[in-house]
């Protein structure tokens, strides 16, 4: 019989023959596999444990079984299907009652304790030093230290957990999916960019509807449809129906998510006080930067003090432009006039159109200008597989490879995955499918990993030209990938991205300021006609607003991190009664003033309910990521903006490092003291 394609070891996978049903035999296999290799770390006595017969078995006992998780999981998202579907949604709660297992064993707890304590594991040189600290703190976070019954309560939480978060992102998925607006009339499409016009047709065409002589415009839930819509279309009915359709996603039957959302804070809860604390939150960012939920909401709630002021300021300027345009009287803004009204004070106060920048930002020059500045700082050479393309999972996706520039050491390649698909989950991501080996004792092998998005596409002859905003998500992505890709930790588990999520977003988020610099820009900001690169005029234009509306902005990145402490500290409050009402108190002043109630969007919020983790506790992280990036941005704004000393720091100390040290301790290795909050506020103008 043909090797199942799931177990093939070579480091592209074949990812045209992972078909779900080789899923189900692979997920057999692997789990049988683990679990002896399990069995026999719980074999040694104390005389005869080593690092290697310990932790460092049980960190490959589950490689084979989260290798085949991983692609399963990435083949969710960008091809999702009812038979992968099924697979998964029969397997994840069995992994993930294996998983709780193994951190609920008290033998290999003893083992990993024993050893931890012993003379031998003293010796051992600190990066394995680390990962037994932070191995034995997962044991203890999980409830290894639990009494058999309380255990048995832990295994089922968890288990249901995952089942809960698995329906909910296939809940959002498919509302989204389900919802199309279909206008005839293009008359109706007044105040939308030609070439959103052009992207609206051909969407109608390739969904099978109207022709080239009797167009059909197309609008989605998807972002690249949706956002220009309700920034640019003067109708606004049109405008309204779309906010209203976006507000329902997930929140009606048969796709409500309610009482999904309901339940996983209520076992999040539950699973806390089982293991100790007093809430969700402290238990989630306890060995993250924050320390606590407490400490985390005073950051937001610090932040929201600093911006309200200018953020009243704002809200009011916007209102007041409103009435002189229209010639009303001034009043709140609906919730889809606020996007349509800032689009046009912005232009009216800057003269600029985002749209204008467009033709600067066709993908390709956006990707090799990106890879190349990435290449100066970080002493790296990005290549494209063209000829000898591997297997990939869609025809527009595209693999590259990374090189250190010195030694030519292949360090990792990666896949892009760039336009929406009705397949494909909505927003932006970057996943780690395959971390490389580092230890001393073993070969290094590359890693393996993938940026996707729900960019703008082509459409005909012409290429995808991105929006700025756009061009800022790609290279906010390839952050989080070189992050993972340049990772040199010997220990799998403690390299690349898997680190604390208040750091993780720092490589990302700091990346994104090579997008507003002139030198940088030239690098890849290229008419796609002419070669020419953006006007000074209107470059000076779009710096000059890049921070409009920073408190409007900002505010709403409070509120997401404002709810979801909130909703894991005092879940008890939003378990009961009108949910929408909840959240309308819980976040008085931090939304602009409407003449309606405000409308959450909660129910379609997969960052903090689509896994049993995630960004659940830790949507502050954000702006967290924000104040370290905004002051380190500022070491390579005084030492060279593509100085390669800086860049190469930058990649020895964060890069590189994963969770090999506490990231306090990385941060300050980069920038010899520990972050400057004002950083921040002086980057978005607000100090």
């Amino acid at each position: 019989m043909q090797e199942n394609p799931y177990f093939d070891d070579s480091l592209e996978p074949r990812w045209q023959e992972l078909k779900p049903r080789l899923l189900d035999e692979a997920l057999v296999t692997s789990l049988n596999d683990a679990s002896a290799n399990l069995d026999a770390i719980r074999k040694p006595d104390s005389d005869s444990m080593t690092f290697e017969s310990s932790f460092l078995a049980l960190e490959k006992a589950t490689e084979s079984l989260g290798l085949i998780w991983s692609y399963a999981s990435h083949l969710n998202n960008v091809a999702n299907s009812k038979e992968l579907r099924a697979v998964r949604k029969k397997w994840m709660p069995k992994i993930t009652e294996f998983h709780t297992r193994i951190y609920l064993d008290p033998e290999i707890y003893r083992i990993l304790h024993d050893f931890a304590a012993s003379e031998a594991a003293n010796k051992e040189r600190p990066v394995r030093k680390r990962f037994m600290d932070e191995t034995i703190a997962d044991f203890e976070e999980a409830g290894a230290h639990l009494g058999s019954e309380d255990k048995q309560k832990l295994e089922a939480i968890e288990k249901e957990l995952s089942t809960l978060t698995q329906n909910f992102s296939d809940n959002t998925l498919d509302a989204t999916n389900a919802y199309q607006l279909l206008i005839e009339d293009a008359n109706e499409l007044a105040g939308l960019p030609e070439s959103q016009i052009a992207f609206a047709r051909e969407s109608a065409l390739k969904a099978g509807l109207g022709s080239p002589e009797k167009p059909v415009y197309r609008f989605s839930l998807h972002a690249p449809s949706l956002v220009p819509a309700m920034r640019y279309l003067d109708s606004d009915q049109r405008r309204k129906e779309l906010f209203l359709a976006m507000l329902e996603v997930a929140s009606k039957d048969p796709w409500d998510n309610t009482a999904n959302l309901r339940k996983i804070i209520e076992l999040r809860q539950q699973k806390a006080k089982l293991l100790g604390k007093p809430h969700f939150p402290d238990l989630v960012i306890g060995r993250r930067m924050a320390k606590s939920g407490q400490a985390a909401l005073d950051f937001i709630e610090d932040l929201h003090r600093r911006t309200r002021d200018k953020f009243a300021e704002e809200n009011r300027e916007l209102e007041n432009f409103r009435a002189e345009q229209t010639g009303d009287k001034t009043r709140a803004l609906y919730p889809w006039e606020n996007a349509y009204w800032s689009e046009k004070l912005r232009r009216n106060q800057y003269d600029f159109d985002e749209e204008a920048l467009r033709p600067y930002f066709p993908m390709d020059r956006v990707l090799s200008g990106m890879f190349s500045i990435c290449e100066t700082l970080f002493s790296i050479k990005v290549v494209e597989r063209i000829d000898n393309r591997p297997s990939t999972w869609d025809s527009e996706v595209r693999f590259f490879e990374i090189r250190d520039a010195t030694t030519k050491r292949h360090l990792g390649s990666f896949y892009t995955d760039w336009f929406p698909r009705a397949n494909k989950r909505s927003g932006a991501w970057m996943a780690d499918l395959r971390t490389g080996n580092r230890g001393r004792d073993e070969i290094a092998t590359p890693h393996l990993g993938v940026v996707a998005g729900n960019m703008t596409q082509p459409i005909g002859n012409t290429p995808a030209l991105l929006t700025h905003d756009e061009v800022t998500t790609v290279f906010h992505e390839f952050g989080h990938l070189l992050h993972g890709l340049l990772g040199d930790v010997e220990i799998r588990s403690l390299n690349g991205t898997h680190v604390s999520w208040d750091f993780v977003e720092l490589p990302s988020q700091i990346l994104e300021n090579w997008c507003w610099e002139r030198e940088s820009l030239d690098l890849f900001a290229r008419h796609w006609q002419s070669g020419d690169p953006i006007p000074e005029d209107l470059y000076q234009k779009m710096k000059a607003a890049r921070n409009f509306q920073a408190a409007r902005f900002q505010m709403r990145q409070l509120a997401f991190g404002k709810l979801d402490l909130d909703m894991h500290l005092h879940p008890e409050k939003y378990l009961e009664g009108n949910l929408d009402q909840t959240i309308e108190k819980t976040l008085q002043g931090y939304f602009p003033p409407s003449p309606i109630p405000h409308c959450s969007t909660i129910r379609q919020f997969g960052h903090l309910f689509d896994s049993a983790t995630g960004y659940a506790a830790g949507y502050y992280s954000y702006k967290w990521a924000e104040v370290l990036e905004a002051d380190a941005f500022n070491r390579f704004r005084i030492e060279g903006l593509l100085n390669p000393d800086t860049g190469m720091d930058f990649r020895r100390e964060i890069l590189s490092k994963g969770n090999s040290e506490d990231p306090a301790v990385l941060y300050r290795n980069f920038m010899g003291r520990d972050p400057d909050p004002d950083q921040l506020l002086k980057q978005l103008g607000l100090l």
